[in-house]
């Protein structure tokens, strides 16, 4: 007696989903593999069988790729919202990056504030003194305080407004 090997692909996730012969000529095979039955489970239970193998026909072979990753997206989609599927995990990712786009504009506002700030404060710190006979005069403070109103205080050697 001979022992013949019959060395054969497992049968890919679909068939065996179906519980049927996967043929060479299997339209499922290339686009669920054996090691992903849930990818086809969740295909199935949204579009049927039936109604994936019509597409996958009916489309150019270069398509199919893509249009199973698609179904399969929407699949899970609509497993997790009957309602809306991908539609509405889109709307949500939307109103999360209006909310986001809202926030960083905030934050760049409060950013821009705080540099014009600083620039300020470093403008009157760097050019807002000038030295008077060894002495620093602060411009800024001065008409701030009201010290230089109707005075010409620039040059003069006492630091009081000239009082």
């Amino acid at each position: 007696m001979s022992s013949t090997s019959n060395y054969s692909t497992p049968p890919c996730a679909a068939c065996k989903f179906l519980r049927r012969k996967c043929l060479p000529s299997c339209v499922f095979a290339p686009y669920f593999p054996p090691e992903e039955p849930i990818k086809f489970t969740t295909v199935h239970k949204v579009f049927g069988a039936s109604n994936v193998s019509k597409l996958l026909n009916e489309i150019q072979p270069h398509q199919r790729e893509d249009a199973v990753n698609s179904l399969a997206y929407e699949a899970e989609a609509r497993l997790k919202d009957p309602v809306y599927g991908c539609v509405g995990a889109i709307s949500v990712l939307q109103r999360q990056v209006l909310r986001l786009q809202k926030e960083l504009d905030a934050t760049n506002a409060d950013l821009m504030r705080y540099a014009n700030n600083n620039n300020n404060n470093n403008n009157n710190f760097q050019y807002g003194r000038r030295m008077v006979n060894s002495g620093y005069y602060n411009y800024s403070s001065a008409w701030n305080n009201g010290i230089s109103g109707g005075h010409n205080n620039i040059g003069t050697d006492n630091c009081d407004g000239g009082r």
